[in-house]
């Protein structure tokens, strides 16, 4: 083999995507893209991505519908069919290929975990959470870590929100612009089916309305840490299995609400409760479990192997996405859903 190491990003047409192209280019790749559209194989062509990912060094599955939306029955199937199958064809071209990868690592999700209040969850608990989401979380890597691949490694990168360019972050500053940026209270609303489990084996979901009175934990990590936590799973061969994408500076959702107050220099924020989420949820046409769940995620694989975030703290990492995005004073930020 001769030339440039090729990378393979399937599904790399977004933010994150894009960020991971960009580096990877800067790192000496040959940079291939897997998309519906391509540009160089299409998820209908299982030889086509074949002819990618046999010699490539290095596999990174991105593929999904974003969980920023309604969870009407069309956008469950889709959100959990875009990433099975997506996933299911790169392990069958990887086990077909005469050269696969040294490393495959595939988009996770760190709703896996349970709902949680008390502590931090890494990798090592295995008290998952049950309903929608977790159940699209476990298919998802049944697929990746699916049959015998002994010449690849593979890591579920379990991803909490990414802090980038996005419509998850757009929405939090535009709450905290428009004064309306106080914390968001859980409590009783009128019973609903869209968080029931799906997949071969659907969980029902736990309780839902637990008050905690803005508590709940916002786990994140900002996009420029997602590339280099990439960049360190790839050069450390002794890593396998699943790893938490997150900051270790997790805070609570009343936390959070106040560094986006600050950020954009809005001196109050009119706290929400469930009551006033609904409806307002509804109209965006998205979820109130992306600001009510309490998603409490270290990263304890990144840590015990001696990664150094590059933002650790949720307040200066929201001022680098604000001051990055646009010149001057017209500023924005964003975030992606991982």
């Amino acid at each position: 083999m001769t030339g440039a190491p090729r990378a393979v990003l399937g599904g790399g047409s977004g933010a994150l995507g894009g960020a991971l192209a960009r580096a990877l280019t800067d790192d000496g790749y040959d940079v291939k893209v897997i998309g519906r559209g391509g540009p160089d194989a299409r998820w209908d062509d299982p030889d086509g991505i074949l002819r990618l990912v046999d010699g490539a060094e290095l596999v990174i599955g991105l593929a999904g519908k974003s969980v920023n939306a309604r969870y009407t029955d069309a956008n469950r199937d889709e959100i959990l069919r875009s990433r099975v199958e997506t996933t299911r064809a790169l392990n069958e071209a990887i086990a077909r290929a005469e050269h696969p990868p040294r490393v495959w690592m595939n988009a996770s999700t760190a709703t896996v975990y349970r709902y949680a209040l008390d502590r931090a969850q890494t990798e090592q608990d295995a008290d998952s959470d049950t309903g929608f989401s977790p159940d699209v979380g476990r298919n998802w890597e049944a697929e990746l870590f699916r049959g015998d691949l002994p010449g690849t490694r593979r890591i579920a990168l379990r991803t909490t929100i990414v802090l980038g360019r996005g419509p998850v972050g757009d929405l939090l500053f535009r709450l905290a612009r428009l004064g309306i940026g106080g914390p968001q209270y859980d409590g009783w609303w009128f019973p609903h089916r869209r968080y029931r489990g799906i997949g071969p084996h659907p969980t029902e979901p736990r309780q839902s309305g637990i008050r905690s009175r803005g508590r709940q934990r916002f786990s994140w990590i900002h996009i420029d840490d997602f590339v280099g936590a990439v960049r360190f799973l790839r050069d450390h061969p002794e890593i396998d299995g699943p790893v938490n994408l997150a900051a270790p500076g997790a805070v609570e959702n009343r936390e959070l609400m106040a560094a986006l107050r600050r950020t954009v220099g809005m001196p109050f924020g009119m706290p929400a409760w469930r009551f006033m989420l609904e409806p307002a949820m509804w109209v965006l046409r998205t979820e109130s479990e992306l600001v009510l769940k309490s998603r409490w995620v270290a990263p304890g694989v990144l840590t015990e192997a001696g990664y150094t975030f590059v933002h650790p703290e949720l307040e200066e990492a929201l001022r680098d996405i604000r001051g990055a995005d646009q010149p001057k004073d017209s500023r924005s930020a964003g975030s992606s859903v991982g």
